[in-house]
């Protein structure tokens, strides 16, 4: 089976190509700029929001593994990729997802609930994994907001971050499976508030700062108070818990 992965070369993207070919799949990427083939790994050049490239790459794909997204455009990438997709006979459409994309009324949300229904009306068999913020980005938020002298901590603001590696593992599972609509959600383990994650980062580095709470206002603010980024009960959790990532990582 031929897999043609778009953001093969991000942070998903680098975690999903060694399983895909220890499972012994033909895996392609699409990639924004000219690489020679690696460890088994075809790289072709194209962009998804410019639509260039995307005839060649896909020539000869029986699946497509989307996992490329900005914050931007993603809207137009997805329509471009799944016209291109249908003219190629490809048969089974895998995209990932954000928990809430149908809840959130902030843009980055909406372009992937309109990537989402470019992909579902593609005509083209369908599976989307909608999963949280992965421990990278709650990583990054942590490590910018302990540089603050006082942290702002949204109040009712909660995350559940999930390990990309239980992110990335699912997703082999969806691509080598036969095509399953929307599938359970997949979130962390535990829920946190931001003040958690921040004190947790903290606590790993050794480091101390002063907390103030504030007050998230509008439409978004009363979507996270009311957890609607969150899967608290229907979802799958990775196992990889955020306190190990920090170890590992922090």
């Amino acid at each position: 089976m031929t897999i043609l992965i778009t953001g093969g070369t991000g942070t998903l993207g680098r975690l999903v190509l060694p399983l895909l070919r220890r499972t012994g799949e033909e895996v392609r990427v699409l990639t924004r700029a000219p690489r020679p083939p690696a460890d088994g790994v075809a790289y072709v050049k194209g962009d998804l929001v410019a639509g260039e490239g995307l005839d060649a790459a896909l020539a000869g794909a029986e699946v497509v593994l989307h996992l490329a997204g900005g914050a931007k455009g993603d809207d137009v990438a997805a329509a471009n990729l799944v016209e291109a997709a249908r003219a190629a006979g490809v048969r089974h459409i895998v995209f990932i997802s954000v928990i809430g994309a149908d809840r959130v009324p902030l843009g980055w949300f909406r372009n992937k609930l309109a990537a989402e229904r470019a992909v579902t009306g593609s005509g083209i068999p369908w599976t989307i994994l909608r999963a949280a913020q992965f421990h990278d980005l709650a990583l990054r938020t942590a490590r910018a907001m302990a540089k603050l002298p006082v942290v702002p901590v949204p109040g009712g603001m909660r995350f559940q971050p999930v390990d990309a590696r239980d992110v990335a593992e699912r997703l082999v599972e969806l691509v080598r499976g036969e095509p399953a609509g929307l599938v359970a959600d997949l979130a962390g383990p535990s829920v946190y508030g931001m003040g958690d994650l921040v004190r947790g980062y903290l606590a790993t580095t050794g480091g101390k700062r002063l907390m103030l709470p504030v007050r998230m206002p509008g439409k978004a603010g009363r979507a996270y108070r009311a957890g609607e980024n969150l899967t608290l009960s229907g979802g799958t959790t990775g196992g990889r818990t955020w306190e190990a990532f920090l170890g590992e990582r922090a």
